[in-house]
């Protein structure tokens, strides 16, 4: 146990046996959302489920095993994946390794800027990203979506509200685990209706025809309505494992990357034109991505106690996440990310121990080799997809927008208000090829969210009248809390006092008997604590201004207010964060 309220640092003493059942609570924390995305974009999910385990060792090697994240499968990319794949309305999928190259090379993205992070400090970078930008471009990504979703929900619209339903129902009033991991649950709740719809329609299959709009999963190209499963590929496989075909693509064990799916096997390179408009369309993305990072990295700090902004440094979290986000591609994965679901589960639980998250990687590993898991996923309907869009892609809006109003970006100013109009017009009113330009032979072709972030940035950085600094006093709550912000509850910086870490008196001046001259200096830990360590008590902060050993303290903010008249026990402290020459106090608002 730690001081933090009971929490556990070091997982081993709970013993094996239950760091594995908390590694597989992670994994499945975080399975919904990861193969919602290549069931959505066509990618394989074997290859997500290898990248997303292969990707959080990456992670925890490059940030010194510190840091207890779990990346998983990137929603923001989701609209440079359609893009790309518009290209080749007749075979789509063939256009998705370009696309993952694309992804790759924003991955690379990751690596400039924490090199310039380490360079010049995070404030002189973040200025080019204030939330009047990057909140509209992340409002663009959720409505440019919003189509598709609608689009999967027609195929039947009740299964899609029963999803639709799951996720918010356990989402809302859900309960310890349910709470964390509602898309899973809605899916299997949905997934299980259509069950039994599937096995009433093939008992009688006029009914699919008759009555589609409850037993038929979609109408084919020539308007004929098909059932609400499609169970080739897992027939195929039992079929294969029952005539005992254990290794291969389809028996039991397989091996989880396919080379005509990679950038090195899908790729024809002589089409400059293609891979250039391929990467110039998603590689804006990352500046997105990067901020949503930034985000869950304080979130987790936040949640654990430990600053990994400084230690292991915003530098090497960023380029661990874009190494990730790079390999993954380059093999045929989605572009990975750090996981809010996880964060969840680590407030959840109280268990911090980078330790857990490395058995959830490799439980995802060991999963993507064993190809009828992959199956029985892209067994479920295009309509329960939708109805799980529904939510996601709205929640992507929504975030846009909270993150402008928490930051309380100024609309009555025209800069601003021209800055998003900008934005939000380019990304949602241009068509896929509407800006080409010519460079040589090849003829590139920005999609519309790459104009829009290109035009947001340039336009606030020569519109006068900037109304957002970023600095560190503030950054963790005003600033990189917007996704998944589990621990920003509207706090702002309030009170700033400057105190001594060190007494310079070592001792009293009264000498004692014996020439004894009495240490004036407290110890060190009392239960624990230090003086002016800032504290969490009834869900306002405070921080130590007296302590006693029997484990009973003064707290106090930093204009002096007392809790009460006595002293509080340490039992009901939370501690929030160490003491610095500077104590900073946030107020709610």
């Amino acid at each position: 146990m730690d001081k933090n309220n009971g929490a556990i640092y070091d997982a081993r003493k709970l013993g094996k046996p239950k760091m594995i059942i908390l590694g597989i609570q992670h994994m499945f924390a975080m399975f919904g959302a990861t193969i919602l995305v290549p069931i959505i974009t066509g990618l394989d999910i074997s290859t997500t489920l290898l990248m997303a385990g292969l990707g959080t060792l990456l992670f925890h090697c490059i940030t010194k095993f510190k840091v207890p994240a779990f990346l998983g499968s990137s929603f923001a990319f989701l609209g440079g994946y359609a893009a790309i794949k518009a290209l080749a309305p007749d075979d789509p999928n063939s256009m998705l390794p370009y696309a993952c190259l694309g992804v790759a090379c924003a991955g690379l993205v990751y690596f400039i800027l924490a090199a310039i992070i380490k360079a010049v400090g995070i404030e002189k970078v973040m200025r080019f990203f204030p939330p009047v930008v990057t909140g509209p471009i992340i409002i663009a990504i959720g409505l440019g979506l919003a189509p598709s979703a609608v689009s999967n929900c027609t195929t039947n619209w009740l299964l899609a509200f029963v999803a639709l339903a799951g996720i918010v129902i356990f989402n809302i009033w859900g309960k310890g685990m349910a709470k964390i991991i509602p898309i899973i649950l809605g899916l299997l709740i949905s997934y299980g209706v259509g069950l039994v719809l599937y096995f009433i329609s093939q008992a009688n299959p006029d009914l699919i025809q008759n009555v589609p709009w409850l037993f038929s999963g979609g109408a084919d190209a020539n308007g004929v309505y098909q059932p609400i499963f499609d169970f080739t590929s897992v027939n195929t496989i039992c079929d294969n494992i029952a005539k005992g075909n254990i290794f291969g693509s389809e028996g039991l064990i397989g091996i989880p990357i396919h080379w005509e799916q990679t950038v090195f096997g899908g790729i024809d390179y002589s089409n400059t034109a293609l891979i250039a408009s391929s990467i110039i369309a998603i590689v804006p993305i990352a500046f997105a991505t990067m901020m949503e990072h930034i985000g869950d990295i304080c979130a987790i700090s936040s949640t654990t106690g430990n600053n990994y902004i400084q230690d292991p440094g915003l530098h090497r979290t960023l380029t661990g996440d874009g190494l990730a986000t790079t390999v993954a591609s380059l093999f045929g994965g989605p572009a990975n990310t750090t996981y809010g679901e996880n964060t969840g589960v680590l407030a959840l639980t109280k268990v911090y121990d980078p330790r857990v998250i490395r058995i959830a990687a490799f439980f995802a590993v060991g999963v993507s080799f064993f190809p009828i898991v992959s199956a029985i996923i892209g067994s479920i309907p295009s309509c329960i997809i939708g109805g799980i869009s529904f939510v996601l892609y709205g929640m992507i809006s929504a975030i846009g927008v909270r993150n402008v109003v928490e930051n309380k970006v100024d609309f009555t100013k025209s800069r601003n208000l021209i800055v998003a109009a900008v934005i939000l017009v380019c990304a949602l009113g241009l068509s896929s090829n509407t800006v080409s330009f010519a460079i040589g032979s090849a003829t590139i072709t920005l999609s519309p969210l790459a104009v829009a972030s290109i035009a947001g940035i340039v336009l606030n950085a020569i519109f006068p009248g900037k109304d957002y600094k970023f600095n560190t006093a503030n950054a963790l709550c005003n600033f990189v809390g917007k996704f998944f912000p589990a621990w920003q509850k509207n706090y702002r910086p309030g009170n700033q006092k400057k105190v001594r870490c060190h007494n310079r008196q070592i001792h009293k001046q009264t000498i004692l008997k014996g020439g004894i001259r009495k240490s004036n200096q407290a110890e060190y830990l009392v239960k624990g604590y230090r003086l002016f360590d800032k504290v969490r008590y009834q869900g306002r902060e405070y921080f130590i201004f007296g302590r006693r050993k029997s484990g009973f303290f003064d707290i106090r903010t930093l204009s002096g207010e007392k809790v009460n008249k006595g002293s509080i026990s340490v039992k009901k402290l939370t501690f929030a964060d160490t003491r610095k020459n500077y104590l900073i106090e946030r107020r709610t608002v």
